[in-house]
């Protein structure tokens, strides 16, 4: 509600204000406002307590650290200030409706009030620009990390599309080359390889597409709905099993129906991404499990596979995008690269975490989604 009041109050501010004098216009208007209003409550409880002085000070003092927080200038709470000592002077301290400061002890005190006004409109003032310059820090520090992020996966796709390509020219130079004298088993054989190939570059294009538009707009593109997480599970599992009908996955849930705020395209890829980095570098002695854990603030989903484990020199850099020597004769053929950074960077926009350890019998990746919507909740 204080939003669409606020937004109201401002657009009446610009039409009767030049678009370049915006900002002075607001806070002159703001100032007068607001000492307008202290000055009616001042009177309304003056009459309530005559005797009640002190607490008119404090009602001025409020409202001087709220022009100083809601103006650009530090003149605007230092003149509320002055008029707050005059005021007082003038409204509320007998003799009323008369300028007196030689009287025992109102030097003293007003010079004290208007030194504590003086100091809290400064303070509250350095407060607000502090804050300001961490914000722009923050963002600084964000446009950073998506930096980081492009320049790791122009090194990680150079090394995953050059693997794919060089596998599928190949296929193809052997099949123009033999072609009369291959047997069809092997013609067969190569146009497979061509075909998983191919669909190798297909998925990493969707990876691609769906990080574009992570560092391009971060959380603020999501598309963020309340979705069914285990329908989301569901239906990354049945793309998984048409892609890779060999693949066997253990799905567990609990019995809570748990709901949480996302873009369900870009969460079904995350899980997609995570089954297939099981499949193709963890050759699993047992079914991967897929599970779905509960808790007061998050939604966890965890993949857990049953294979070689991820050696611990990697453990914290996986998330990366580096290409890296490869441990296996698959990540030889497919490697990691993208597919990992992706699963990052749409679970970061999303506000959740992700990450990885070993267990006795492999490894399991596992990331979190927020019950509610961060960004929305800050906005109202």
């Amino acid at each position: 509600m204080k939003k669409y009041i606020w937004n109201i109050f401002t657009c009446v501010v610009k039409t009767i204000a030049p678009r370049h004098t915006f900002h002075a216009h607001f806070s002159l208007l703001f100032t007068i406002g607001m000492t307008a209003l202290a000055t009616f409550l001042a009177s309304v409880y003056h009459h309530i307590n005559p005797s009640g002085t002190a607490n008119i000070s404090l009602i001025y003092i409020l409202t001087i650290i709220l022009i100083s927080c809601y103006t650009d200038k530090y003149r605007y709470g230092i003149l509320a200030a002055i008029f707050s000592v005059f005021c007082i002077n003038y409204l509320y301290t007998y003799p009323f409706y008369e300028f007196n400061f030689t009287m025992t002890g109102y030097p003293f005190t007003f010079l004290v009030m208007y030194f504590i006004s003086i100091l809290t409109s400064a303070t509250t003032f350095h407060t607000k620009e502090q804050a300001s310059r961490i914000k722009e820090d923050e963002k600084l520090i964000m446009e950073a990390e998506k930096e980081k992020l492009r320049a790791n996966l122009l090194r990680a796709v150079s090394h995953d599309l050059r693997t794919p390509l060089t596998s599928m020219i190949g296929a193809s130079s052997s099949w123009l080359d033999n072609e009369k004298t291959l047997p069809a088993e092997e013609k067969r054989e190569l146009v497979a390889q061509i075909y998983e190939d191919a669909n190798w570059l297909l998925h990493m294009v969707e990876n691609l597409l769906s990080v574009t538009r992570i560092t391009e707009g971060g959380s603020n593109v999501l598309k963020k709905t309340p979705e069914a997480v285990e329908e989301i599970l569901f239906d990354a599992i049945s793309t998984m099993k048409k892609r890779y009908p060999e693949f066997k996955i253990h799905m567990l849930i609990p019995d809570d129906f748990l709901i949480a705020p996302m873009d369900p395209l870009l969460i079904k890829q995350v899980v997609l991404n995570l089954l297939e980095n099981s499949f193709y570098h963890a050759p699993s002695t047992r079914p991967v499990e897929c599970r779905l854990e509960n808790d007061d603030r998050d939604v966890r989903i965890l993949v857990r596979d049953f294979g070689n484990g991820i050696p611990p020199d990697k453990l914290d850099s996986i998330f990366d995008a580096a290409p890296s020597a490869p441990t296996s004769a698959s990540d030889t053929r497919k490697g990691m690269g993208i597919g990992l950074s992706i699963c990052k960077a749409i679970v970061t926009a999303h506000d959740g975490e992700i990450g990885v350890h070993n267990h006795r019998d492999g490894a399991e990746f596992y990331f979190t989604l927020p019950k509610e919507d961060i960004h929305h909740e800050s906005d109202d």
